[in-house]
C-alpha cells in the first residue's frame, strides 16, 4: 500500500531501538526506550507560506532523521508495516 502525505507531514519508518547499552547490557522489551531515529519514506509536496507559494520541505524520502520521543501519528498498512506520520517541524534533525 502506498501513501502519499499531503502538505508538510512526511512518512516514516522507525529504526528499531538497540539492544544492548554500550558496557554490554542486553535489555529486555520493556526497558527499551521509545525509538526516535527514522528513515522517510515519503514527502508532502510542502506547506503554504502567508503568500500562497508552496515551501518545498528540507527532508526527502531516503534521509535518515531523528524526532521527538512522542512525534506523530503511528499507522499500520495492510502489509503489517508500521509507520509513523508527522509535520516536518517535528523532525530535529538529519543523520548524515
Amino acid at each position: 500500500m502506498a501513501i502519499q502525505p499531503l502538505a508538510d507531514r512526511i512518512v516514516l519508518k522507525v529504526l528499531e531501538a538497540k539492544e544492548v547499552t554500550k558496557g554490554g547490557i542486553v535489555l529486555p522489551d520493556t526497558a527499551k526506550e521509545k525509538p526516535q531515529e527514522g528513515k522517510v519514506v515519503a514527502v508532502g509536496k510542502g506547506r503554504m507560506a502567508d503568500n500562497g507559494h508552496i515551501v518545498p520541505l528540507e527532508v526527502k524520502a531516503g534521509d535518515r532523521v531523528l524526532f521527538g520521543k512522542y512525534s506523530g501519528t503511528e499507522i499500520t498498512t495492510t502489509d503489517g508495516e508500521e509507520l509513523l506520520i508527522m509535520k516536518e517541524e517535528d523532525v530535529l534533525a538529519i543523520v548524515k
